[in-house]
């Protein structure tokens, strides 16, 4: 296809250059932005420039060992429809090898299948789950135990398109088969609608699936080569599978090669996936109870909770269990002030004091922390706002609105918090906002949410404890901190028929 001249047979409301796309096209796009070969524009969020396409479709075309003419042929449209991870693609640019997203602190892990798909009998199923992690621990020294309850560092499950833990759903048969956490998180999802098998051509076989998607887990990004197992697109079922080179590259980057004998005092200077647990002067916060720090819709949909040296995710199940910051953020401080994560830059952002820490995932950006500048220190709060796509900043009665990518103009700056979010209180102690623009503000044992016209909706505030982080109903003190404001009733009980993502 020649991006100059478009297809205007079905006319739909995206463009490039101010042409209407085709249907065809339009799935081009929406795949390439899905999976990280295509970022959006910054000033019109539905205009390409059809450079930007053509080098897109190019990269992607590269990754896919097919002719690199930046043009949307059947070849390329073919490898589109493929079923694969559900996991980005930001390959390696630089050396075209594999890529390390991040690594556990220890290398003796638990796992747990909580459950197991219906198209296989179950211990065909756990042999091949368990079979997948021993493709890795057979090239790395890593062991892995698996645990029938309890917790687990690693935790394997299948679910549909709806699922009351996982803000990532999935899209029916084919596509999409499977997605997972990178360390130190450790959830492994697998699409039950897809046909499970095992030891044949036909459906989908599980132990490859699964010792990719461990490999997530355990720390590794996608691969360029088609033939690896860390390839993003599933190429179908291999009999005598095994790893390829850049896989055991790779692992062993992250965690060394496999050694006959693992001397006693390595194992004894592991540290654990939860750093000890220091009286003073952080506690381990109680998720029901903690007033907050900061809030974060992460990368991936993930919500992050953050009180004293503790982060936790939250979900429609309850708040996750507790790590410490500094086990996930290496070289973060606990007791921040303010995080931040721009879907636009793909940076998180971490405030404390006058210093600003920047992140990708879980790996710091080369030169920070960095001194906070031409922004009042102490700040009390920061969101993205995706209808506009910039980043806020909060503290007392004002705000900052803060381009990242361009040189932004901070003198007319702090503005009132009340002249542009109407109902809100001055000083929160978090704020996030979801991908539809809509925004929530935290302060004391209670919370605000605004609709995109960001005004305080109806029934607000409410218990964060009880609203927000689905904990059992107990006399919760709902008074924001210096603050005199009542919640209405309907803050005081659990709305169970809403998901998370609708209803806080």
């Amino acid at each position: 296809m020649n991006w100059q001249q478009l297809w205007l047979g079905f006319l739909l409301p995206m463009t490039v250059s101010g042409r209407v796309l085709g249907l065809a096209e339009v799935a081009a796009v929406d795949y390439l932005s899905q999976y990280g070969y295509l970022q959006k524009p910054l000033e019109r969020s539905n205009n390409f420039k059809p450079e930007d396409i053509t080098e897109a479709l190019r990269a992607f075309q590269e990754a896919s060992e097919l002719p690199a003419s930046g043009q949307l042929d059947d070849a390329t449209r073919a490898r589109m429809r493929q079923p694969r991870c559900g996991l980005e693609d930001p390959f390696n640019q630089k050396t075209l090898k594999y890529l390390l997203l991040g690594r556990w602190r220890k290398k003796h892990l638990t796992f747990r299948i909580l459950n197991l798909p219906s198209t296989l009998p179950p211990h065909t199923a756990r042999a091949a789950l368990r079979q997948a992690f021993q493709d890795w621990s057979n090239v790395a020294p890593l062991t892995f135990r698996e645990v029938q309850a309890g917790a687990a560092d690693i935790r394997l499950s299948f679910h549909g398109r709806q699922s009351s833990y996982c803000s990532n759903t999935f899209d029916g048969p084919g596509r999409v088969l499977a997605h997972a956490d990178i360390p130190e998180l450790g959830s492994v999802h697998f699409d039950e609608d897809e046909f499970w098998t095992e030891g044949t051509y036909r459906g989908v076989n599980l132990r490859i699936i699964a010792a990719h998607e461990v490999g997530h887990a355990l720390g590794l990004g996608h691969s360029r080569y088609s033939q690896a197992l860390m390839a993003p697109v599933y190429e179908g079922y291999r009999p005598h599978f095994k790893l390829h080179p850049d896989d055991v590259a790779g692992i062993q980057a992250l965690y060394g090669k496999k050694s006959p004998v693992i001397r006693d005092e390595e194992e004894e200077t592991e540290l654990p996936t939860v750093l000890p647990v220091p009286t003073e002067p952080s506690p381990m916060p109680d998720p029901c109870s903690s007033e907050l720090d900061a809030m974060m819709l992460g990368p991936r949909g993930k919500t992050y909770a953050f009180k004293g040296d503790y982060v936790w995710t939250v979900s429609d199940s309850g708040p996750g269990p507790l790590f410490r910051v500094s086990a996930l953020w290496e070289g973060l401080p606990g007791n921040l002030d303010a995080a931040v994560y721009s879907p636009r830059t793909q940076w998180i952002h971490f405030f404390k004091g006058d210093k600003v820490w920047r992140y990708i995932n879980f790996k710091m950006s080369p030169g920070f922390p960095k001194k906070l500048n031409r922004v009042e220190p102490n700040l009390d709060a920061a969101l993205y706002w995706p209808l506009n796509q910039k980043v806020f900043l909060f503290k007392g009665s004002g705000y900052w609105q803060w381009d990242e990518l361009a040189r932004t103009d901070f003198s007319s700056y702090p503005k009132p918090i009340k002249g542009l979010f109407t109902g809100v209180p001055n000083q929160p102690s978090a704020a996030m906002s979801w991908q539809d623009g809509r925004v929530s503000f935290f302060k004391g044992k209670v919370y605000w949410r605004l609709n995109q016209q960001l005004r305080v909706e109806k029934g607000y505030p409410r218990n964060i404890a009880h609203n927000w982080m689905h904990c059992r109903p107990q006399t919760i003190d709902t008074t924001p901190s210096g603050g005199n404001t009542t919640p209405s009733g309907t803050g005081t009980t659990l709305d169970t028929t809403l998901s998370h993502r609708n209803h806080v």
